[in-house]
């Protein structure tokens, strides 16, 4: 039977998270029910709801989404239906309707789709799928929360008697309306209403020439409403129609109230059902917000919490755009309490309240923000001792509240049992306090108890250091600057850096040595010594992020000198292919030159044929036979291979030509005058010759052999002609 103090639950601060988990529900119900969630009494209840909310934040990231689970608060139709003789309001049978509607679309859903959700699905099947409510609603109700027409006999015809009977009226005041305008006894706005009636707007001067009755007048007093003496007798009736209506639609509604009144206890399962969905989908969303998952649930008692991220801390620097510091710790039954000591404001109560607080959600159905290797256990009780308690209004100290404490934790503690305190033994003097702290843990530790404490004590220290199932722990500090760090480091004590910190803020180096002489000796070669350990574990600690960084970079560099070998050897094996094929080519063309050389001698053309038909079969017996499936399919390959190469060709000629461009911008010298008898040759060419003639842009260019004409900006200058 799992049991957590209501002050543990504010000591970890799980209050303020469910306020923020409350924030993602839909509905009011789901919000008030989230801020009174507890831990779940049994075990197989908190890996229910774990795998519930799992389930759902699954839904996520898949096609099937569920249904939206909105809905209206019918508490107060509930407890009207709970009294007899009451009759509900038209808008309650709409949210009845509507709730009804909700439900049975869910819970069709959760078993359509059972194979993806089989945990929801399981507590949606305890809900019954009926319809028979939101039909007779449906029957009686229009989509715009009225009474329909056809609700019954009665009613059809007395609203069709009332609609001739307003048109009689309307045709009435019509005839009035006119009558009285073509006498010139109205306003000029002729009429208006008063009381849901048409009135004729009347000059005062002439109220005594209309019959009927007057409504009132304007506040001027110049205007008279009056309703027409024709529509007096037609409106009373209309009075008494509608009274009728009223009556019908009374009687109607009560029916209806009594065929819902016994379907109350599905109502409230409905309510009941939609609401608990809320939290679900609550939680699921408060955890896709920081990465939540489920981690293992195992039951050896072993806590192994890697990366664990503090939800409030990262939530509120995820809207600062700040990094949380993740922090991993283990604990098992070899290892089940650990003494976490180090300088204030490095992240000890952080890493407490961390550990704590994961424990707390995780037991009430909560995802937490951990790495999926992550395994945990869970526990009958959590203590937890954490800030300053002092009690105004019972007169108690620091130090008398945290012994009434240890009592309590003396009462309760057990090897079910997970103990967090936080700078334990504080409150009195250090030497007594600390040797009667040292006690207590010793208690704890002999009853099996898992736990974690902070802790500047250097008892304490040694303990954690001479017992088999205790361990120390530190949060690394900067050697340098003595800046946290924030990170735990499992099996070694921390330094509290007391007398570098204070000259690190900048009290003078005389009263720091001062200091020093007052206290005994060893006790500052102890602290002396944890300090150097510590700088030490910090050096480590960045050799071994270099070696893991110069480890990735090899690794690296061995898969691209891999890639590079399996590249070269591919092109020394097509290039050895080039060369058996050459080879091939040259040995029959070899074989045909001897054919033709024999021919050309002898002159016999059967010999002739008969040598080239053996060379082509000798050729044929060495291939392999291949289908015309495989030789199509090999020239498409080769077609292939060929388009590649060319396009690979292509681009390589086109950088070339752009940076043959380019240098040719850059060095490009003016073109000089060409005369004849320079000596010339062509951009593009070689050959030199000289110029015999030039005529319109035109030169002869004589090359010895031959002579050309060519425009003269094709031509370079070799050698000028000399004067």
């Amino acid at each position: 039977m799992i049991s957590i103090h209501h002050k543990t639950l504010t000591d970890l601060e799980f209050p303020t998270v469910l306020s923020q988990v409350a924030e993602h529900c839909s509905t009011d119900l789901g919000k008030i029910a989230v801020r009174d969630i507890l831990p779940f009494p049994q075990p197989e209840s908190v890996i229910y709801a774990l795998l519930q909310t799992n389930e759902f934040v699954a839904s996520f990231a898949n096609e099937n989404r569920i249904p939206n689970h909105g809905f209206s608060d019918i508490t107060k139709e509930l407890k009207l239906l709970k009294i007899e003789n009451t009759v509900l309001e038209l808008e309650s049978f709409r949210r009845i309707q509507a709730i009804g509607i909700t439900a049975n679309n869910i819970v069709v859903f959760f078993d359509k789709f059972k194979e993806y959700y089989p945990t929801l699905n399981e507590s949606a099947s305890e809900i019954e799928i009926t319809k028979h409510i939101i039909e007779e609603v449906d029957g009686i109700v229009d989509r715009f929360g009225e009474v329909k027409d056809d609700a019954s006999e009665a009613l059809f015809s007395i609203r069709k008697s009332v609609n001739i009977l307003k048109n009689k009226i309307n045709q009435s005041f019509t005839i009035a309306l006119n009558t009285n305008h073509n006498l010139e006894y109205l306003d000029d706005i002729r009429e208006t209403v008063i009381d849901n009636k048409r009135v004729l707007a009347v000059k005062s001067m002439y109220r005594r020439k209309v019959k009927g009755a007057i409504m009132g007048g304007s506040k001027t007093g110049s205007i008279v409403y009056i309703e027409p003496e024709v529509t007096l007798n037609q409106s009373r009736e209309l009075n008494n129609l509608q009274y009728e209506e009223q009556e019908e639609v009374n009687r109607i509604l009560k029916a209806l109230t009594e065929f819902i009144r016994p379907s109350l206890p599905l109502l409230h399962q409905y309510q009941q059902y939609l609401t608990h969905l809320d939290i679900i989908s609550a939680k699921a969303k408060y955890a896709k917000s920081m990465n939540a998952i489920m981690p293992e649930i195992n039951t050896e008692k072993h806590v192994h919490i890697k990366d664990a991220l503090h939800p409030l801390l990262y939530l509120a620097n995820k809207e600062r755009s700040e990094k949380t510091h993740s922090q991993t710790i283990e604990m098992t039954n070899n290892n089940r309490i650990i003494v976490i000591s180090g300088p204030n404001a490095g992240g000890k109560s952080i890493t407490l309240k961390t550990v704590g607080l994961l424990q707390v959600m995780l037991q009430s159905g909560l995802l937490i923000p951990v790495h999926e290797r992550s395994t945990v256990c869970l526990f009958d009780r959590i203590l937890s001792d954490i800030g300053d308690n002092q009690s105004i209004e019972n007169h108690l100290s620091t130090y008398s509240y945290r012994l009434k404490q240890m009592n309590y934790f003396l009462k309760k503690c057990n090897e079910k049992t997970l103990f967090l305190i936080d700078e334990f033994g504080t409150g009195s003097d250090p030497e007594l306090g600390g040797a009667l702290a040292e006690t207590f843990l010793e208690v704890f530790y002999e009853r099996k108890a898992f736990g974690i404490i902070t802790t500047h004590y250097s008892n304490l220290k040694l303990l954690a250091n001479e017992l088999p199932d205790m361990q120390n722990a530190n949060m690394l500090f900067d050697n340098r600057t003595l800046e946290p760090l924030y990170k735990l480091v499992l099996g070694q004590a921390g330094s509290s850096f007391t007398f570098e910190v204070a000259q690190k803020n900048g009290i003078p180096y005389s009263l720091i040595n001062k200091s020093k002489k007052k206290i005994e000796r060893g006790k500052v070669r102890f602290d002396k010594t944890i300090a150097k350990l510590q700088r030490e574990r910090s050096k480590l600690e960045k050799t071994e992020r270099s070696l893991k960084v110069n480890e990735q970079k090899k690794i690296e560099e061995t898969d691209k000198l891999e890639a590079t070998n399996t590249r070269i050897q591919k092109k020394l094996e097509s290039y050895q292919e080039l060369y058996d094929s050459n080879q091939r080519l040259i040995y029959l063309g070899q074989k045909l030159k001897d054919a033709a050389d024999t021919f050309f001698i002898s002159k016999r053309k059967r010999e002739l044929m008969a040598e080239l038909f053996r060379i082509v079969q000798i050729e044929n017996s060495k291939q392999k036979k291949q289908s015309a499936k495989q030789l199509k399919a090999e020239k498409a390959k080769e077609a292939q291979i060929k388009k590649e190469a060319e396009q690979k060709v292509n681009v390589i000629r086109k950088e070339k030509k752009a940076k043959k461009e380019e240098v040719k911008k850059v060095v490009e010298k003016p073109k000089p005058i060409l005369k004849v008898g320079d000596r010339v040759r062509m951009y593009d060419g070689r050959a030199i010759g000289s110029i015999d003639t030039i005529e319109k842009g035109k030169a002869t260019v004589n090359y010895g052999i031959f002579t050309t004409n060519v425009t003269v900006d094709l031509l370079e200058l070799v050698e000028a002609i000399k004067q």
